[in-house]
């Protein structure tokens, strides 16, 4: 039986499947709360994203630091606007996902404990909402638990 050329395991594989970070990827600044190989590989994987995993985990803790017992999200003023648009927590909860995706599988790993453990907190202090409002998104796809929340002003 014929071998398997090196360049067709490797995409089997997938990408960064079984592999470590470089050693210039561990010699960067930790990343939130990740462990130093997590970080390494979330610099490693998407290095301008480095920057927006702490920025993004930063204002969901943010949103659940707020005093009170329950929490209401707010929905965004200017939802077109980029910048806006995060003042919904939902939408940096959307953008936390997209982000965990992208990542090698040792920084997607610890990025999803740290999001589990918010996501236990926004859960417990947060009230689903009787009749959501949008069940999907522009692309007809159904949109994740954390949009139906009942929202400030609902």
């Amino acid at each position: 039986m014929p071998r398997k050329r090196p360049g067709a395991l490797r995409a089997e594989r997938g990408t960064h499947e079984g592999r470590r970070p470089p050693a210039w990827a561990r010699e960067l600044p930790p990343v939130d709360r990740l462990s130093a190989v997590a970080g390494a590989g979330v610099h490693w994987t998407s290095p301008q994203h480095a920057e927006m995993v702490p920025y993004l985990l930063g204002m969901y803790r943010t949103f659940l630091r707020t005093p009170g017992d329950r929490l209401r999200p707010v929905p965004s003023q200017c939802p077109a606007c980029p910048g806006c648009a995060r003042d919904d927590v939902a939408v940096v909860r959307d953008e936390l996902v997209e982000l965990h995706q992208s990542l090698a599988p040792v920084a997607r790993l610890a990025l999803g404990r740290v999001l589990r453990a918010l996501d236990e907190e926004f859960r417990r202090r947060t009230l689903p909402a009787p009749v959501p409002p949008h069940s999907v998104d522009r692309q007809g796809r159904p949109r994740a638990w954390w949009h139906h929340r009942l929202y400030e002003g609902d």
